[in-house]
């Protein structure tokens, strides 16, 4: 799922400052499950934003809305009206959702609440672990179901390097906690899978032309028209 992090207050509060009628805009899939952008994150944006704004003239007017996703017209222009006098948008929703939104709303700013940060995964609850960079050029057959470029450091296509030791990445040192060196758990995973041998294939240099080097990318499915 995408993972969203809440932007500082203070970043929210001064870019919405010359605004009258700010409505916050949660969304209600990926982020939500990451407790950044579902319908309590937007209520409690909206209290933050109102407390925040109380003392302030001309008064600011907060409501707060919920879309099933932010990303997809068809989930936004049959089901979605705004409110009379809205001047801004605070999306609680992941980039592709705010430019989704801003595309709609031509004419309103469409302000981000969040800082989309990574693909990832619940290991546990409440925790959420980076595990795809969205490369467009899939490893995970070769690498056991680990990806070296999401999960290692330097992104490396053949590991592990010298500054693994232990099983830990050397970047651990700095951040004061421990990372898992990505190729160490690749190669204990290609072990128990019986399939080491995988591990002796050297990757070439990697073609990053579908992970976004060849420009924005676009997926349009047979019988489907673009927008």
């Amino acid at each position: 799922m995408i993972v969203g992090e809440h932007k500082p207050i203070e970043e929210i509060i001064e870019s919405i400052k010359d605004y009258s009628n700010v409505l916050v805009v949660g969304c209600q899939t990926c982020v939500a499950v990451s407790l950044t952008g579902g319908d309590r994150a937007a209520r409690s944006m909206t209290e933050a934003l109102a407390h925040a704004f109380k003392e302030s003239k001309p008064l600011h007017i907060f409501e707060n809305s919920m879309l099933e996703r932010q990303c997809e017209k068809d989930w936004i222009k049959p089901f979605f009206d705004l409110p009379q006098g809205v001047d801004a948008i605070l999306s609680l929703a992941c980039g592709a959702g705010v430019q989704t939104m801003a595309d709609i709303f031509k004419g309103i700013p469409v302000l981000p609440g969040l800082n989309t940060t990574f693909l990832g995964a619940q290991d546990a609850p409440g925790v959420f672990n980076e595990k795809c960079a969205g490369c467009g050029d899939c490893l995970l057959g070769l690498t056991g179901g680990i990806c070296p470029i999401a999960r290692c450091a330097k992104h490396l296509l053949n590991g592990p390097c010298g500054g693994s030791s232990k099983g830990k990445c050397e970047i651990s040192i700095s951040l004061g906690r421990d990372v898992e060196c990505a190729w160490h758990l690749i190669v204990d995973r290609l072990k128990e899978l019986g399939k080491l041998d995988n591990y002796e294939k050297i990757s070439e240099a990697k073609n990053w032309t579908p992970g976004g080097a060849g420009g924005p990318r676009q997926l349009v499915h047979p019988g489907e028209t673009p927008f």
